[in-house]
């Protein structure tokens, strides 16, 4: 019920470049839209995927002062007590809608290794990972830099199957109403991983664009 809800009242979007994904599984990695980019990234990408969230958000004892200080610590002092408790009632919402969406938890701290295990798990399923690494820094005028540890990701699943995964660059428009996968960039296991890391992001990065640009 709450899926379609969802749908019902949230952007629709008309996909461009779907000839750019894999066959296989792939990791697609596109900017945040701040609350619309994990919507599309759930309802309106192609085949079996799951998109990479926030564990804490998936956590009771965790939603709320994850919520508060990632969306709302911003916000004037006079009004931050409103957001607060905003941030615990949404919690029980929070907890049932991202464990039951296709979802991978993500930390950032010793639990990270439990990310990269059900990631790998579920890509040699044959499911692909979308992630929307985005951090505060500006890129360009449509994406910000990328947190770049998520391309670890290959090197492990190559160490693993001996495949090196593809990337595919997406760029989700809300005021276009579209969402754009541009041309994929294929991990080289042969590589640094630090070069590896700094490649690919600049990469994915620069491919994300609407075909309006």
């Amino acid at each position: 019920v709450i899926r379609w809800l969802v749908w019902l009242f949230s952007p629709k979007y008309r996909l461009v470049g779907t000839e750019n994904l894999p066959d296989e599984a792939c990791v697609i990695v596109g900017n945040h839209s701040h609350m619309y980019g994990p919507i599309a990234g759930e309802l309106y990408i192609p085949g079996k995927h799951y998109v990479w969230c926030a564990g804490e958000m998936m956590n009771r004892k965790e939603v709320a002062a994850y919520a508060y200080r990632d969306f709302w610590s911003g916000k004037p002092k006079g009004i931050r007590w409103f957001f607060k408790l905003a941030s615990h009632l949404i919690t029980p919402l929070s907890v049932c809608v991202f464990n039951n969406a296709h979802t991978v938890a993500v930390y950032h701290d010793t639990r990270l290794i439990s990310t990269y295990r059900d990631a790998m798990a579920k890509l040699q399923e044959g499911n692909s990972m979308v992630i929307l690494p985005e951090h505060y820094d500006e890129h360009n005028n449509i994406v910000h830099d990328f947190q770049d540890k998520f391309v670890d990701l290959a090197r492990f699943y190559y160490k693993k199957t001996g495949v090196e995964l593809q990337f595919v660059p997406l760029y989700i428009c809300p005021a276009l109403k579209s969402m754009t996968f541009g041309k994929p960039v294929c991990f080289h296991a042969s590589v640094n991983i630090n070069g590896e890391r700094r490649r690919i992001c600049n990469a994915l990065m620069d491919g994300i664009r609407s075909e309006e640009r």
